[in-house]
């Protein structure tokens, strides 16, 4: 437990913001890359899976970014990620070092923690529902 006086605690809820916005920031280049061929890449076909990845990737990205709708954007890009990884990386084996699956896991694991703690006090959701 924390000291009540503890000021980590205390800084704790904006920190989950800062999680989430550099999280969502990060995601959505991947999305552009898919759907815009920036930073680098080629545009993949819009009617594709890679297509939904991308779309999932920036506008989703955008709306955890925002904090908005962030409990259940938060869930369908954990979603997103599993499925990624067991799609793109498992088939290589089973190792995330050895099949360059770690962000995918990461992303994952981040989106689902963050689908269930929420926005955190610096974002839209907090601006419409309050505390």
């Amino acid at each position: 437990m924390h000291a009540p006086s503890d000021p980590w605690a205390k800084l704790a809820p904006y920190l989950l913001s800062l999680l989430r916005i550099v999280t969502a920031l990060l995601f959505m280049q991947h999305g552009a890359q898919k759907l815009f061929g920036l930073l680098g890449a080629t545009p993949v076909h819009l009617i594709s899976l890679a297509g939904l990845a991308g779309a999932l990737e920036f506008f989703g990205g955008a709306l955890v970014a925002l904090g908005l709708f962030t409990r259940p954007a938060a869930f369908i890009l954990s979603g997103e990620m599993a499925f990624a990884y067991f799609m793109a990386h498992f088939p290589a084996g089973p190792w995330p070092i050895l099949n360059r699956g770690e962000l995918a896991i990461m992303f994952c694991f981040v989106y689902f923690y963050i689908s269930a703690a929420g926005a955190g006090p610096i974002s839209i959701d907090r601006l419409i529902h309050g505390k």
